[in-house]
């Protein structure tokens, strides 16, 4: 009789069994051919599978421990916290969140053994350069690690030998017995929700690796069922009775069943089902129990739980705001008081800012709308309980949420200079001639009431160094607009008690003067107030803080926003000197600016073109971060246009005297003397088109004497739309030109046909030239005090005298300018022989 049907005991059965499956493996070779081979199925579930791979690294960690092998041991541990993460659902769901001993277990063991290689001075100064900088990235990486394990490890620690049937696992995976003995603490409650949420990274590549070998799911699924339902191969064939056939049926498909639920939770998750091609969004996780008692403490933990993966590679930003959202309302249901509730939307602002993941980028415009809609409502919950601190300084461990004074972490301040901050993104990542634009603009209003609420927070506080804060940032939104009730005030039309824009800039300016401690605030400060000065008309206030300050010693010493903040400042008062006619100061204000040919950079008002300047990648990405947003920029032509007619009005009376040093001195306005060389260098000069052009055709006008059509060069339709239209006051600034332009002609007619008359009778020239005699009189009597004119004036016949006698002739000018040369050079000869003869007597 075969052994096959032999009759026993099942222990016999079994063993006599597996006796004859050891016995006939070398025959079987020989007995079934290639095809009609079977392999023997091995199914696991995803627990053993990844506790299998856990417990491998786990061995893999202690024998570089033995030989001390940092960076490998560093490789290992960096491999077992992604194992880890990739078992988080499985322990989810198989154990409920308890953390299996065993990987508490090798936690332990890696904090002490880091501790004590760490403590050991000697024994790292004999590590090789590699093993030492791998000590020190995992001893900073494991007690990152280990606080999320903090309670584990503490009940661990109490009983470290108690009974652990995890350590059974490490020793033989592929035993049966895998359940793990739990550790009290469980863990993370956010990091359990993200598991059961969505599988581990890597679970698909695993699941159909091994589906590779395990043929196809009737197989498997018969094959499992097979092996645990049956105890020996001898009752399989057996026959049964009907009703237990049919119960060992229904546990096939149960388990069939069972088994395909877990291969598509493996895979991805279950099934979802679709409704007119959208798929029903899943049900998000419960955020308390329903039988917790919702407090204060609770809340604040659950805000600590979610706050704590801001930041990280894997985080849903977006889910982040959204479990915020619905923390502040089952907050705001239950009525946990005002300081939980500003706690939270805090987070949620902080969250919003988050959601951008590169500090350059612009936010998206939804974001910045919720922006705008949550820091106002944040700070109605502040200034409606004002005992209420925020502040940096408070440690977490002592805040309080229940019971007044309430204290809290935190710092407005910071999320409102975060805010100006984007806001300047948004406004530069805009089209500047785009209706996007000026919808963007007019959010500015809403971040200056936001700015409003903070100061009057801060104010209620009574900090000095942030209201110093607060204050620049009101200042920088005010001190480049252009208030016209001042100008109203001045002129009488406005009550003498009416607040203007430079009341509140001279307020706001002199309180960071008096309590601001550091340079920067009150640099800026002065500049901001200039400008605003200037921007108003107010030359001697401006002018006076200009002197008094002495920024231009030391402007060069300030971080780059500073200096571009300070070439701004000295532009717009070079524009309000020119039209307060004091072309001198005009001059000086905006030659050191054009000089360099860079006004679009130093003004920060775009980028000079690749190839004149050499600039690296990073370096242009920071120059743009730097411009000024398209609504502060300052006219450029303007500007140049400016500086040209102010060269010109002082440099063509000298030029036309023939005055070489004087021309020599004056070498700062090289500009305008290379537009005139340059043109002089043509050999055919058409119209005018550019303002270039047309201020070179005045200059040569002027050199004549012809002030007429100077004057038609600088003032016409071309020049009123290119130039003069976008200035200030632009009928003031003309008439200034047209007088100004007078009396330069006359100087200049002077200078160059003084030779030719004996005497000018001054009604002559008054009209020649359209001015009154007395002011005809005050310039011929200037250039004669000044010995720019040799000549008298005739009080009865009203007429200028010349004094040609007196006058040097041009060879005699030649030889005084040969003579002054010699004598430098003797002057310098007779120094260095000295010198030479003092160098002998001391050898």
């Amino acid at each position: 009789m075969s052994r096959f049907f032999a009759t026993g005991t099942d222990s016999e059965s079994e063993s006599s069994s597996e006796e004859e499956q050891v016995q006939r493996q070398p025959a079987a070779a020989f007995t079934f051919s290639d095809d009609e081979e079977e392999t023997k199925r091995v199914v696991r579930s995803t627990k053993e599978k990844r506790y299998e791979e856990l417990t491998n690294l786990i061995k893999q960690i202690r024998n570089h421990k033995k030989i001390k092998d940092m960076s490998s041991m560093l490789s290992s541990f960096e491999d077992l916290t992604r194992a880890y993460q990739k078992a988080l659902p499985v322990i989810a769901k198989e154990e409920s969140g308890v953390t299996p001993r065993f990987y508490v277990r090798i936690l332990a063991e890696l904090d002490d053994f880091i501790n004590e290689v760490w403590e050991d001075k000697d024994g790292r100064k004999n590590m090789n350069k590699n093993n030492s900088k791998s000590l020190g990235s995992m001893r900073q990486k494991l007690r990152k690690y280990i606080k999320d394990f903090e309670k584990e490890l503490t009940t661990f620690r109490e009983a470290p030998d108690g009974d652990d049937e995890d350590e059974a696992e490490e020793e033989d995976v592929d035993s049966d017995d895998s359940d793990a003995k739990p550790v009290k603490k469980t863990v993370p409650k956010l990091e359990q929700e993200k598991a059961a949420k969505k599988p581990a990274a890597g679970d698909d590549g695993d699941e159909s690796d091994d589906s590779m070998d395990w043929g196809s799911d009737s197989d498997t699924s018969s094959s499992e069922d097979e092996e645990d339902i049956y105890t020996n191969i001898r009752d399989r064939f057996l026959k049964k009775p009907e009703k237990e056939e049919e119960e060992t049926k229904r546990e096939k498909k149960e388990r069939r069943d069972r088994g395909k639920r877990r291969e598509e939770e493996d895979d991805g998750g279950v099934w979802e089902t679709v409704r007119g091609g959208v798929a029903i969004p899943s049900e998000k996780p419960k955020m308390f129990a329903k039988d917790a008692e919702i407090d204060v403490n609770l809340v604040v933990r659950k805000l600590s739980e979610i706050m704590a993966a801001r930041g990280k590679k894997r985080t849903d930003r977006r889910e982040q705001i959204e479990l915020l959202h619905e923390l502040q309302n089952i907050s705001e249901l239950h009525n946990l008081g005002p300081a939980i509730n500003f706690k939270i939307r805090l987070a949620i602002i902080a969250a919003i800012f988050d959601y951008t993941p590169k500090v350059s980028d612009a936010m998206k415009p939804e974001y910045w709308t919720k922006l705008l809609d949550r820091i106002p409502d944040a700070m109605d919950v502040l200034l409606a309980n004002p005992d209420m601190q925020v502040a940096e300084e408070i440690l977490e461990e002592h805040e309080q949420f229940d019971q007044e004074p309430y204290q809290i972490r935190g710092c407005v301040l910071t999320v409102v200079e975060r805010l100006d901050e984007e806001f300047v993104k948004l406004l530069k990542e805009c089209d500047p001639h785009s209706n996007e634009y000026v919808q963007r603009l007019k959010d500015e209003i809403k971040v200056t009431q936001i700015i409003d609420k903070v100061q009057t927070y801060i104010e209620h506080q009574n900090k000095p160094a942030e209201i110093c804060r607060i204050y620049l940032r009101k200042i920088e939104h005010l001190y480049y607009k252009l208030d016209g009730t001042v100008l109203e005030k001045r002129e009488g039309r406005m009550p003498a008690d009416t607040v203007t824009s430079v009341d509140v800039m001279e307020r706001l300016c002199k309180y960071v003067y008096a309590k601001d401690n550091t340079d920067r605030l009150r640099t800026r400060a002065i500049l901001c107030h200039i400008y605003h000065h200037a921007l108003h008309d107010n030359w001697f206030e401006a002018r006076d803080l200009v002197l008094m300050s002495h920024l231009q010693e030391t402007i060069q010493h300030s971080d780059p926003s500073t200096q571009i903040l300070y070439n701004r400042t000295m532009a717009n008062l070079g524009l309000c000197a020119f039209r307060h006619a004091n072309i001198k100061d005009s001059h000086s204000c905006l030659v050191d600016l054009m000089m360099t040919g860079k006004v679009k950079e130093l003004l920060a008002q775009g980028l000079l073109p690749q190839r004149q300047r050499e600039r690296s990648k990073e370096q242009e990405k920071i120059e743009k971060q730097r411009q000024m947003p398209f609504h502060m920029h300052i006219n450029r032509e303007l500007l140049e246009c400016v500086y040209l007619v102010s060269a010109m009005l002082i440099e063509i009376p000298p030029m036309a005297a023939n005055d070489e040093k004087e021309v020599r001195r004056r070498i700062n306005s090289e500009n305008f003397y290379r537009l005139l060389r340059g043109s002089e260098r043509q050999n055919l000069v058409g119209p005018p088109e550019s303002m270039r052009d047309h201020i070179v055709a005045a200059s040569k006008a002027m050199r004549n004497g012809d002030w007429s059509l100077c004057y038609n060069f600088i003032v016409n339709e071309t020049m009123n739309r290119k130039v003069w239209n976008n200035c200030a006051q632009a009928d003031n600034v003309r008439t200034m030109l047209k007088r100004l332009i007078q009396e330069e002609s006359l100087r200049t007619y002077l200078f160059t046909y003084s030779n030719v008359y004996d005497s000018i009778s001054m009604e002559k020239l008054s009209q020649m030239f359209e001015l009154d005699k007395p002011v005809v009189h005050s310039v011929i009597s200037k250039m004669i005090i000044n010995k720019e004119l040799i000549a008298s004036i005739n009080e009865p016949s009203q007429s200028v005298v010349m004094h040609h006698d007196l006058r040097p002739r041009k060879l005699q000018s030649i030889t005084l300018q040969l003579a002054e040369k010699v004598s430098n050079l003797f002057e310098l000869n007779e120094r260095r022989l000295n010198g030479e003869q003092r160098r002998q007597r001391l050898w």
